[in-house]
């Protein structure tokens, strides 16, 4: 039976020790919120932002590269920018012995490095749009207390996507695009989400509007795991991104962009744990199956020769695998797999090599299955596909749980610190009351939600008009 006991209790134990244990990242750097990817870590890290690439390369988006370095004269262009970012930016003053003539910013996200380019790039609508993304690290003097993949000062896995395009009603197209990007994202990985449409005070510095996805952590927490901007035409003023339209006139363009940080590692990490250590999604498990020979000392038996050969069958199907022969005992072989989140498990004795068989055993329930080698290839895929599905489905109900309605300021107060969470509350969409229902619940407002709409008859409960929307109200990491 799964245990969730310390998962849930003792989250923050929980993920600090799986960091370490599960070699996923060392977090021993001696340089406040910045920490060191481990060879496991760094697969999973890298199969995740995989299938976020495959996603946006299947849209028409493509990749680039841009300096970390930002002149300070063309990051101080927009001011409301600098504003959102003044306090965290970090800032090379010198190379080697000499003062620089002008700072540098050590980019905190890439508007000012690419807006200044795009303007190069941008002659006539013919050269929209321009859909491009990439994937770097972005550094914030993050004052508040740093957490390994949740709150760093070096964000060492960025990707933003940055597009330009000829109209408002293009640009709006794109955000919906974004989103759906991400929804696919996210639920290839598992990790349930809800989207929410940012309060204006919480606005990314410069947009239109903001739009977040948001998971709940295990210790009932709202996480923010992706945002998407509708910037309007306030970047293209400043940085003069104009194109001749058909009409021979030259106009603004209008742009997106859209972000996911390495807390999508996280969010992965945390929806599908348990007390037995990580428990992955097959797509992104750097190990999707692990090999475990059992022999009997007393017996001669081929177990090693055909745990070799399972181990390559499994390989040329394009399944990563991985054949554990060291000399240790398979309970302590169990423990070290289960703790990495290697979703099955195949184990190979005496007994299954002479009826032609495996016992796989599944990571999630603990179920054990007797595999027939001449089905090995397509019972595996289909467990590991029963696998992810189940992932998904409890993390969904868990999330769906944590969810909960409040039609008054008092349940809403009380949900929140007693069982943590979302509350959903129906708010009329006026900012004095938005920020009035999250002082009066003492809560962030993560914003409007999309997917819902209150009821017919729903009214604010601070000033009692008419509900427009469903705010979302939570405490954050």
């Amino acid at each position: 039976m799964v245990r969730r006991e310390r998962w849930r209790q003792d989250f923050s134990g929980w993920f600090s020790d799986i960091l370490q244990e599960a070699d996923i990242m060392d977090t021993r750097y001696p340089v406040k919120g910045l920490y060191v990817w481990r060879p496991y870590g760094m697969k999973l890290r890298n199969l995740v932002f995989s299938l976020l690439r495959r996603l946006h390369e299947d849209s028409g988006h493509e990749e680039v590269l841009f300096p970390l370095l930002i002149p300070e004269t063309l990051f101080q262009k927009e001011a409301e920018h600098i504003r959102g970012f003044g306090g965290q930016v970090y800032w090379v003053t010198h190379g080697g012995h000499q003062k620089l003539d002008v700072r540098l910013a050590l980019r905190p996200t890439s508007e000012t490095s690419m807006y200044p380019m795009f303007a190069l790039w941008i002659r006539t609508h013919a050269d929209l749009p321009i859909k491009v993304y990439q994937v770097v690290n972005v550094f914030r003097y993050e004052t508040k207390m740093t957490k390994p993949l949740i709150r760093l000062r070096e964000v060492t896995t960025f990707k933003e996507a940055h597009t330009a395009h000829a109209t408002a009603e293009e640009a709006e197209a794109q955000v919906r695009e974004a989103i759906e990007i991400y929804r696919r994202f996210y639920e290839e990985l598992g990790v349930p989400y809800v989207i929410s449409k940012r309060p204006p005070w919480d606005t990314f510095a410069g947009a239109v509007y903001s739009i977040a996805f948001d998971t709940v952590t295990p210790d009932g927490k709202a996480l923010q795991i992706g945002t998407i901007h509708n910037l309007g035409q306030n970047f293209a003023k400043v940085y003069g991104l104009k194109y001749e339209g058909v009409d021979g006139k030259h106009h603004h363009v209008y742009q997106t962009c859209y972000g996911i940080s390495e807390r999508a590692v996280a969010a992965t990490i945390m929806a599908h744990g348990d007390d037995g250590g990580l428990c992955l999604p097959p797509h992104v498990a750097p190990i999707q199956v692990v090999v475990i020979p059992i022999p009997f000392k007393e017996k001669e038996t081929p177990v090693e020769r055909v745990a070799a050969e399972v181990k390559e069958e499994l390989t040329a199907a394009g399944i990563r695998a991985h054949l554990d022969d060291r000399d240790l005992r398979p309970g302590n072989k169990f423990y070290h797999w289960e703790r990495r989140g290697v979703p099955l498990r195949l184990e190979i004795g005496p007994k299954d090599v002479e009826k032609e068989q495996v016992t796989a055993v599944r990571r999630d329930t603990g179920e054990k299955i007797t595999v027939a080698r001449s089905s090995l290839q397509t019972q595996v895929e289909e467990i590991l596909q029963q696998i992810a599905e189940h992932l998904r489905g409890r993390a969904k109900k868990m999330l769906e749980e944590s969810v909960r309605v409040a039609a008054d300021l008092k349940s809403a107060k009380e949900l929140l610190k007693k069982q943590g969470g979302i509350v959903r509350v129906p708010w009329c969409g006026r900012e004095s009351c938005g920020k009035q229902l999250a002082e009066k619940v003492e809560a962030e407002m993560l914003g409007e939600e999309i997917d819902n709409r209150p009821a017919q008859d729903a009214r604010c409960p601070i000033c009692d008009h008419p509900a427009t929307g469903n705010a979302l109200l939570a405490k954050t990491y």
